[in-house]
């Protein structure tokens, strides 16, 4: 219902006001502040923010009476500034609002939005809004759920402001500040604020908190905190949070900060989590086999990009919820735990550029979920099990990089599959023809191993949507172009990239620059 005004419907919206006729009126003066709030704004029917826009009947507003305690305006394309003498502040019983997804540029969030003494909720985000938050919002006691996101132009710079309001407002649960300006805040002092023992939910998502933590300067001991969000404070370093008396916290995501620390001395106690990405930090040590085996609920973990070092723990058989698993980038060695293939909810696995060795598991029968493997830039040797270019579901598949040998399978049926990465090994023989029917790929790579055999280029011509196509550097490979007027009939319409170089290759056809319109780089050195 765009424009949506919630009148007796959502949100409770109107009262019920006493009067001997005992109907739900309301009085005259919101709807005439409705009104003129309405005509304050140009509306932008082209704006797809929020993909479909909801517009209000604003023809029933004048028969709107009583008070109005909610009011919902969030994705209606609106385009205009709230000015501080707006008759949107007349609405003093509004208890929650939400202008989410508008362009409300250049309004600040001024001292009149302190005189909504009432509101519960209150959502500004993507509106635009700029300028620095006023000191008055921390009038707004009564307040269960905030959130300013997704305005880049929103400046905190007072301590005081941010203080005051997580003093005064004791019942809030959610706090959503995803990027705002909080640069002008230590983290010292951000952490000793957020201490608000009724927080369920924090999203603190690229804020600008940059700094040095110390260990006793980031405890947050928050025993109702379900979900925390962190991510993306690039200069934000020091050792992890302290959270081992959240024991309720279902989500954490602390990824792209510069932390650092073992994960058991902070994490013990967390055991109920469901979604854990520390990614891009520089967490160290090993991974603590008894707390991993305690996270029974998780559904993803995501340790890329940080300095774990030893052996990945065996110890996976009893997380069946886990859906992704991204170890990429560390100093992990020693093989691939044989729990890891045992997950039947597993769609996503990233063990990649680490110093993994040894075998792959020659057969697999419960990983049918798998849309994503990744295990390139390790020592992983042996034959490429049939299995992995079998999965029913996968779309990405990396194994390049590594030492495999023997021939590529003749059986490939990941009839999904997208990416193709095998490039840099040691694999032999030929082509198989059943690589032929991945009509799907986008990426092939199959450069820099010992391949051999014949194989007509127009095969290739069955990738429509391929845009990446390396074979270089397989000296016994020999690659076929047919004649101008057998070439007539396919060409490689998306193709950007093509590598063919330090391999038999005939003469190029005339029509070379038509088989490939799209055509940005060619290697065709030393062929």
């Amino acid at each position: 219902m765009g424009w949506l005004l919630i009148l007796c419907l959502q949100f409770f919206l109107c009262t019920h006001v006493r009067s001997s006729s005992s109907h739900f009126l309301c009085r005259l003066d919101d709807s005439s502040s409705l009104l003129q709030f309405k005509a304050s704004f140009n509306i932008d029917t082209t704006d797809t923010n929020c993909g479909k826009l909801a517009y209000a009947e604003v023809s029933t507003w004048q028969n709107v009476s009583g008070h109005v305690i909610g009011l919902d305006l969030s994705c209606n394309g609106l385009q205009g500034m709230i000015h501080p003498n707006s008759t949107l502040f007349h609405l003093s019983h509004l208890q929650t609002l939400n202008l989410a997804h508008n362009r409300l540029f250049p309004t600040q969030l001024s001292s009149q939005f302190g005189a909504f003494v009432n509101l519960t909720h209150l959502d500004l985000s993507d509106t635009k809004i700029q300028g620095e938050v006023s000191s008055y919002i921390s009038h707004l006691s009564k307040l269960v759920s905030l959130d300013l996101s997704m305005n880049d132009d929103l400046k905190w710079i007072q301590e005081v402001t941010l203080k005051r309001l997580l003093q005064n407002a004791t019942s809030l649960t959610e706090l959503v500040f995803d990027h705002t300006n909080m640069s002008f805040i230590a983290p010292s002092s951000f952490f000793s604020f957020l201490n608000l023992s009724s927080l369920v939910a924090i999203s603190l998502k690229g804020i600008g908190l940059s700094g040095n933590m110390m260990s006793n300067e980031n405890t947050l001991c928050l025993p109702k905190l379900q979900e925390l969000y962190m991510s993306a404070n690039f200069d934000l370093r020091g050792q992890l949070p302290k959270l081992s008396c959240s024991i309720s916290l279902t989500v954490l995501d602390i990824s792209q900060c510069q932390f650092q620390g073992s994960i058991l001395q902070f994490f013990s106690n967390l055991t109920q989590l469901t979604f854990l990405s520390l990614s891009g930090n520089n967490v160290g040590g090993e991974l603590p086999p008894s707390w991993l085996t305690s996270l029974k609920q998780l559904t993803l973990m995501d340790f890329s990009g940080n300095k774990l070092i030893g052996r990945i723990p065996d110890v996976f058989g009893g997380l069946t919820k886990l859906k992704t698993l991204n170890f990429k980038n560390n100093c992990l060695e020693g093989q691939i735990p044989s729990s890891l293939f045992h997950l039947t909810s597993l769609s996503y696995l990233d063990c990649s550029s680490n110093k993994l060795e040894g075998y792959l598991p020659n057969k697999i029968t419960v990983l049918s979920n798998l849309t994503a493997l990744w295990l390139n830039n390790n020592t992983l040797k042996g034959t490429i099990p049939s299995w992995s270019l079998s999965l029913p579901y996968l779309v990405d598949l990396d194994l390049s990089n590594n030492q495999f040998t023997g021939h590529i399978s003749t059986a490939i049926s990941s009839h999904s599959l997208e990416y193709m990465f095998l490039c840099n090994n040691m694999l032999q023989g030929n082509i198989p023809e059943s690589l032929f029917n991945l009509v799907n790929l986008t990426n092939l790579c199959l450069s820099s191993n010992n391949l051999s055999g014949f194989v007509n280029f127009k095969l290739f011509s069955k990738f429509q949507n391929l845009e990446s196509l390396s074979l270089s550097q397989n000296s016994q490979l020999s690659v076929n172009f047919e004649s101008d007027s057998e070439l007539f009939n396919y060409s490689f319409p998306s193709l950007r990239v093509l590598e063919l170089s330090s391999l038999s290759l005939t003469e190029l056809p005339k029509s070379f620059g038509e088989i490939f319109p799209s055509l940005v780089y060619v290697d065709l050195s030393k062929s």
